[in-house]
């Protein structure tokens, strides 16, 4: 007789949909439960948090208009006590309201009305950026080091000096793993996004300049003169660091 080993399938991704609108958050809900999400839903902060405590969850979709704590303040919360995937979907298009939510931490924002498809594809590409794992991790890890810091992409981690983790948000550190794999070489914003979400950036979308600013916080001795990661007026921006590769 011969026996078949069977092997556990990974487990459904956990999506958390925190919006007031229910017809929405069951809409988005029932959409992705066919493409194998198992979908939790919450009406406010103290559902989100709730099911959070008792629960794992990879992703969470955040409208900015909620009862009590808007979405704005429940971003500052989940990226202070959370490290996962935080998509804010709203009908807000403002460039204002992005830009302050991707400051808080947000690694995607859409805006309502939305299409269905783009929605997962756009939580499928932060996910794979959040969770994704080696099947086999090589024996060598390939690092980069520069400036005293060293850049695992395998582990996803950042040690300075002294080898404290530097923490990084999901788009802070896409964003540095692209400057490190081009080193004294200008790339333009449409560069960037195409390398980190394969896809050009908006007129208006200024998630490249937001996430440089957060990371230039990070890194950088002085923010306000940056050494490590240089603008170049009208062209985009260049990582002035040597680096070593692991």
């Amino acid at each position: 007789m011969v026996s078949t080993a069977s092997s556990t399938p990974p487990p459904s991704p956990h999506l958390l949909v925190v919006d007031d609108e229910t017809e929405i958050a069951d809409s988005i809900a029932r959409y992705f439960g066919h493409y194998g999400f198992r979908v939790s839903t919450a009406a406010d902060g103290a559902a989100m948090r709730e099911i959070m405590r008792s629960e794992a969850v990879d992703a969470v979709l955040l409208d900015l208009g909620l009862p009590r704590e808007d979405g704005f303040e429940l971003t500052r919360w989940l990226r202070e006590h959370w490290r996962g995937a935080i998509l804010i979907v709203t009908g807000r298009g403002e460039s204002v309201d992005r830009v302050v939510g991707l400051e808080l931490g947000a690694d995607d924002y859409v805006t309502k009305p939305f299409d269905l498809r783009e929605l997962l594809a756009r939580v499928r590409s932060v996910l794979r950026r959040t969770s994704a794992t080696p099947a086999a991790p090589p024996a060598r890890r390939a690092g980069f080091a520069f400036s005293g810091f060293l850049l695992d992409p395998d582990r996803r981690h950042l040690a300075d000096a002294d080898g404290a983790e530097v923490a990084l948000t999901t788009g802070e550190f896409d964003l540095l793993c692209v400057l490190v794999r081009h080193p004294g070489r200008v790339l333009s914003r449409d560069a960037i996004m195409s390398e980190m979400h394969g896809r050009e950036s908006g007129p208006f979308d200024r998630a490249i300049d937001v996430q440089i600013g957060r990371l230039r916080r990070k890194i950088e001795a002085d923010p306000a003169r940056p050494q490590l990661i240089k603008s170049v007026r009208n062209a985009g921006y260049l990582f002035a660091a040597r680096v070593d590769r692991g």
